[in-house]
C-alpha cells in the first residue's frame, strides 16, 4: 500500500492550505465567466438587445419621415385650396361644373 509517508518528498499534508484556496477561487471565477456570458443579463443579452434597439432606431426614422412628410401635406391642404382640387381630381375623379371629361378605354 502507498501511503504519503512512503513516497519521496511528500508530507502527511498532501494538499496545501494555499492550493485548496486557489481551486476555490478558480471554480468560482469559472461560475462568473459562465454567468457573464450565458446568465440573465449577460454579453449574449445586452448583444440581442444593442440589435433589437439599433433595429427599433431604424424604424422609428423611417417613421419620422413619413410623419413629416403627411404634415407637410396635412399644411397644404389647410392653406392651399389648388392641393385640395388636385387630389379630388386625382383620388375621386371629380371635375369642374363647366368641363368635360374624357375617358379613354384600352382594349
Amino acid at each position: 500500500m502507498v501511503t504519503a509517508m512512503s513516497l519521496p518528498g511528500y508530507s502527511d499534508r498532501l494538499v496545501s492550505p494555499m492550493k485548496i484556496i486557489l481551486a476555490i477561487l478558480f471554480v468560482l471565477l469559472v461560475l462568473l465567466q459562465i454567468k457573464l456570458w450565458s446568465g440573465d443579463g449577460g454579453i449574449v443579452d445586452t448583444v440581442q438587445l444593442q440589435r433589437a434597439v439599433d433595429q427599433q432606431r431604424l424604424e422609428n426614422s423611417a417613421l419620422t419621415e413619413r410623419n413629416r412628410a403627411l404634415e407637410a401635406e396635412v399644411e397644404d391642404l389647410k392653406k392651399g385650396i389648388d392641393a385640395i382640387e388636385e387630389r379630388a381630381r386625382s383620388e375621386l375623379g371629380l371635375i369642374k361644373q363647366d368641363e368635360t371629361f374624357f375617358q379613354t378605354v384600352d382594349e
